[in-house]
């Protein structure tokens, strides 16, 4: 059983998204909605097989640390190869390099099915696709051989290195050295030394090498290291060497963590020099992608692709969660009817009790509304990059930037509180391991601080893409507000919740104006967790107002009415939360900031 409603998916990609259209596009022209359909499909089969089927004993039996190397359960590898088997890891990359230029829009429809099925899983060919992306985009074409291949065949898994024990989020402070030594048939050629901390899938058993993507700084000609992030620069680093010498990574421990456990997350050390010693030296060999000093530019590559798939993870949990509680809350029988004083009476299910209902309608509009904004994302993505006019694609480029910080973190944090209601409403067998929500919970959880937190987000949100550009994004966004606002307008049904989304849009527009007029970053970021979250809320129910819009079109069955009950609920339980974040906002509310440290 898929836990993504195919119908619903459909529904979002053609109904919705026009995805039918995209092979009118040259890139896509071998395919067709036939062809689509066949990957969805097949998507949903291999979850089903091959990952649902160890989601629950990769939770129980972590991956261990045995000598140095890293294993998981056979599992893991046999879910991968069967992904790979199947074309998968090539799915949107270019025909040149073994790929089906598979749209990014439907690439991210095939994983919602992966990662609602085992999402730490599905997390392998995610980090390695990017990471691939990455090398096609910015390497030479022997690293594009070399490495970028292996991946795309699903012969090598990728990973990156960003943070470090001492620097957490702040790249800024990292000390990984790159010393130069020389050329090789790779590329130019550094030795790397210092310590990479939560690098996920950093060592494992499933495939024979792994491509490190390393930030690192290079020393000027003091032997310094330079501050700031203008002196990172990008470095391939695969564990094992052209010559199949390994080279010098070693795992110095794992993270266990609360959930999302059959990718091991772990602490690696570059150049320590004690059991690999690449060419009788120590350093691990790496290879710069680009120019000195470009690394972070082009990482963002890699971490805008990962921000965007941890929102789809975060989403296709809280559509697990949501199926599972759904179906639970029509078996179990408890009560009765409200209103009904005879204690015979039959037992009723969960679901006709308002609160569960309640509960239910919140976890639909949660859970279909960051699949929503995750897939218009990824057709951003492909807009950017092969909309037929120049101006949309420059358009959808803008607005992309925009959003990818929504995206990330409003799916993380309102699928988790989907995922907390799913628990509520499985009672006191939620929180017991013998019901999937509690670890579908605890595997969620990690998603508000993947790929930044929802402050990091917020700081993305509020400095670079509002402040820097003075609100051109926002001119742009509020451009496609004002287009679903007037569909709505024009339908009676919608009408009203068209009129409150103009509302809500001009309070977030105002916060944003009030936050350029000040000048002043530092206080303009003071609240910049409370303009995303309120920001957030408006976007969702601009999206679920337009699904609206697109559902008005569709027969009027139960399908169509649960999608126009469910954009009713955010209406009018959700978006009024936007306003008091906003005012917040808007007030320039300094209680946070002018708490003194000595009176917490």
């Amino acid at each position: 059983m898929s836990f993504i409603d195919p119908r619903g998916l459909a529904f979002l990609l053609y109904d919705w998204l026009g995805a039918d259209r995209l092979p009118e596009r040259p890139r896509f022209a071998e395919h067709s909605r036939e062809t689509f359909d066949a990957i969805l499909e097949l998507s949903a089969q291999l979850a089903t097989d091959e990952f649902a089927t160890h989601s629950k004993k990769s939770d129980r039996e972590e991956p261990e640390l045995i000598g140095g190397q890293v294993r998981v359960i056979p599992e893991v590898k046999r879910a991968l190869a069967a992904y790979a088997e199947a074309g998968l890891f090539a799915a949107s990359f270019d025909h040149a390099h073994g790929g089906l230029q598979l749209p990014h829009l439907l690439l991210t429809a095939s994983w919602a099915h992966f990662m609602s099925a085992n999402v730490a899983t599905a997390a392998f060919p995610m980090l390695a696709a990017a990471n691939a992306r990455v090398i096609v985009r910015f390497g030479t074409a022997a690293q594009i051989a070399a490495f970028a291949l292996p991946e795309i065949e699903g012969r090598a898994l990728g990973t990156m290195c960003l943070s470090e024990p001492q620097a957490g989020s702040s790249l800024a402070d990292i000390k990984t050295r790159a010393e130069r030594d020389g050329e090789d048939a790779s590329g130019r050629r550094y030795r790397l030394t210092g310590n990479k901390m939560w690098i996920s899938g950093g060592d494992h058993d499933i495939t024979e090498n792994i491509i490190h993507l390393v930030l690192a700084k290079i020393p000027g000609p003091d032997g310094a290291l330079i501050s700031g992030t203008a002196g990172i620069s990008l470095f391939i680093v695969p564990k094992i060497l052209a010559d199949g010498e390994r080279n010098d990574v070693s795992v110095a421990g794992l993270n266990h963590k609360m959930g999302y456990r059959a990718i091991p997350n772990c602490l690696l050390n570059l150049g320590e020099g004690t059991a690999y010693k690449p060419q009788g030296r120590a350093g691990a060999i790496g290879y710069l992608v680009g120019e000195e000093g470009q690394g972070l530019a082009i990482m963002f590559h890699m971490m805008n692709e990962a921000r965007i798939a941890i929102g789809l993870g975060a989403a296709a949990l809280a559509c697990r969660g949501y199926r599972q509680s759904l179906d639970y809350a029509r078996e179990r029988p408890q009560g009765r009817a409200l209103g009904s004083r005879d204690p015979s009476a039959p037992q009723v299910p969960i679901i006709r009790h308002p609160d569960v209902r309640r509960m239910l309608l919140a976890e639909k509009a949660y859970a279909e509304g960051a699949l929503a904004l995750v897939l218009y994302a990824a057709k951003l993505v492909d807009d950017e990059a092969t909309h037929p006019d120049a101006a949309e694609r420059a358009r959808s480029g803008a607005l992309l930037g925009l959003l990818t910080p929504v995206a990330k973190s409003w799916p993380s944090e309102f699928g988790l509180a989907a995922n907390d209601l799913a628990i509520q409403i499985h009672g006191g067998y939620g929180y017991t391991r013998d019901f999937d929500v509690e670890q579908t919970y605890r595997d969620n959880r990690l998603n508000p601080i993947h790929e930044g937190t929802h402050g990091i987000q917020a700081i993305d949100l509020v400095g670079r893409k509002i402040l820097r550009d003075k609100g051109a994004g926002l001119v742009l966004l509020g451009e496609e507000i004002a287009k679903t606002a007037a569909s709505a307008q024009s339908r009676q049904l919608l009408a009203g919740y068209a009129a409150a989304l103009e509302k809500a849009w001009d309070r977030a527009r105002s916060a944003a104006e009030t936050l350029i007029d000040l000048n002043d970053s530092a206080r303009a970021q003071e609240n910049a967790s409370a303009f995303l979250s309120g920001f957030g809320h408006v976007v969702v129910a601009w999206l679920w107002l337009d699904q609206a819009v697109a559902a008005m079109a569709l027969p009027d069955d139960m399908f169509r009415k649960g999608k126009l009950h469910a954009c009713r609920y955010f209406f009018e339980a959700e978006l009024p939360k936007a306003a008091q974040h906003l005012a917040f906002v808007a007030a320039l509310n300094d209680v946070a900031a002018s708490m003194p440290e000595e009176a917490f």
